[in-house]
């Protein structure tokens, strides 16, 4: 005989979330099929009637039968003529309930491997940006690399993404894309993005990743080893600093002034590396722009001593003063830059897409071994965003950026020359941060905790530095993510707190 749950059961089950996006008759979905493959439903319960069930969560009647018929196609129900429905037995046939798996987390395993004698390494360790996941509830979110609600495109992505959604779209990235890329994509990249940066390259010599962060994974795993040494940044970006420590490489500090490393002065370190890791356009964290003939001095020096720069442009579409300086990738004539670039890093971090420019022959490599990761980024999202590209609504979103950005960096640099002015910021021109360096009694790291437990978010700045090289008086504040009027308060309760720690000091 079937059996029936209680009726208290569902009206327990079916929640209404304040900002759901589902219709009733989808939560009524969501709450059965939960219950059914959570193993609270057994095979062949006895559902409520419709009426009943309509009754127990307040809602029509035409509702629950609407989901009710959905789930039978679906076949999670079986409709008996005069009985109602039922949960499939079917649908749990080799299913470990949620019950069960509760049951054996429960009970006393014994025999468990030690996983820290089995670990090569524990990448958990790094020194990494810290941001909280709760980042939005902040009331003065400083914070870098995080899009702004209000600034998204809503109508325009939605268009693009149902017309990847079409019959005929469907069938072009349904399909196992194995090494390959969406071409459309592609195509957009070669033609709308990348000639805005001086660079022209061909099909086969772009490979699209999972944002710049696989990119620069992908780079790393296939040069850098103990036996190749790399120069980098200092202070530079903590995530690509610790994919080159990862592959064991020697890391030579390059140190950086208002505009970027410094070849001719450098020129000595530079002749030690095999590679050069580089962000020209605005420097990490400092936002510094190099200038053009440090850019050739630098190209210069890595034909006379044999090394390759990897560019990493994540943030040259944010410049506020007129066109930006070409690309280093644009004034290479050997092909010793690699050009790493980010599509929604300005857009919507979350969609993860960048992608590398460089020699054909390695580009096919940085493919195979991709495909050992991941195959290939969402070919859907990929499919999307080429639409998204071509239909002009990238390069619109960019020029709102433009101007929402400025707005806000004038902002920011005027509330700290009022409320900080013993503090060092350079005049932002571009990008969606500050850099600033506080007096040497300053312990950002305190401070940036302190302004946390007062709804205030930064970033301490000596995640930045090679381990032993720590500046603790440096933090970066981000803008792309709080309001244009949120930015002086925030600013001036910052410097209440600065004030308690000088007065301390």
């Amino acid at each position: 005989m079937a059996s029936r749950m209680s009726s208290a059961m569902w009206t327990q089950q079916f929640q209404r979330p304040a900002e759901s996006g589902a219709s009733l008759q989808g939560q009524i979905r969501q709450m059965l099929v939960a219950a059914i493959l959570d193993g609270q439903a057994a095979a062949d319960t006895a559902l409520p009637s419709s009426r009943e069930l309509a009754d127990q969560l307040s809602v029509a009647r035409n509702t629950v039968v609407l989901a009710y018929q959905q789930l039978v196609e679906e076949g999670y129900l079986v409709s008996r003529a005069r009985s109602g429905y039922f949960v499939n037995p079917a649908v749990l046939e080799g299913r470990h309930t949620f019950v069960a798996r509760q049951a054996v987390a429960a009970s006393d395993m014994t025999g468990q491997p030690d996983w820290s004698q089995r670990m090569t390494r524990l990448p958990s360790t790094q020194r990494n940006i810290v941001k909280p996941a709760n980042w939005q509830n902040y009331e003065f979110p400083f914070v870098y690399g995080q899009f702004d609600q209000t600034l998204f495109p809503t109508s325009d992505w939605r268009e693009c993404c149902m017309k990847a959604l079409s019959v005929l779209e469907i069938r072009n990235w349904a399909p196992d894309l194995i090494e390959r890329d969406d071409d459309t994509l592609v195509q957009q990249i070669r033609t709308r993005v990348l000639p805005r940066r001086g660079v022209f390259s061909m099909q086969d010599e772009i490979v699209v990743t999972m944002g710049a962060q696989q990119a620069l994974y992908l780079i790393g795993d296939l040069l850098a080893s103990s036996r190749t040494t790399i120069g980098f940044e200092e202070p530079g970006y903590p995530d690509a600093r610790n994919i080159f420590l990862d592959r064991h490489a020697p890391l030579v500090p390059l140190p950086v002034d208002e505009y970027g490393i410094r070849p001719e002065l450098d020129a000595d370190l530079l002749a030690r590396c095999d590679y050069v890791y580089v962000t020209p356009s605005h420097q990490c964290p400092t936002t510094a722009t190099m200038p053009l003939e440090r850019r050739h001095a630098l190209l210069e020096l890595a034909q006379k001593h044999d090394f390759v720069v990897i560019e990493d442009d994540y943030e040259s579409e944010n410049n506020f003063s007129g066109t930006p300086h070409p690309a280093l990738k644009s004034l290479d004539t050997a092909d010793r830059v690699l050009y790493v670039g980010s599509l929604s890093k300005s857009f919507a971090p979350g969609l993860r897409l960048g992608y590398v420019v460089g020699p054909r022959a390695l580009i096919q490599e940085l493919r195979a071994l991709r495909r050992l990761m991941v195959r290939h980024p969402v070919a859907y999202i990929q499919r999307a965003f080429a639409a998204f590209l071509a239909l002009g609504h990238h390069d619109a979103l960019l020029r709102r950026l433009m101007l929402a950005y400025k707005e806000r960096a004038q902002a920011l640099n005027a509330a700290l020359d009022t409320y900080l002015p013993e503090f060092r910021h350079a005049q932002i021109s571009g990008g969606a941060s500050s850099w600033i360096e506080g007096p040497r009694w300053l312990d950002a790291t305190r401070l940036a905790a302190e302004a946390e437990a007062h709804g205030i978010l930064i970033e301490q700045g000596s995640v930045f530095f090679m381990a032993g090289l720590e500046q603790r008086h440096c933090f970066r504040m981000g803008f792309s993510s709080i309001t244009l009027e949120k930015i002086a308060p925030g600013v001036r309760a910052l410097a209440d707190l600065v004030r308690q720690q000088q007065r301390q000091a």
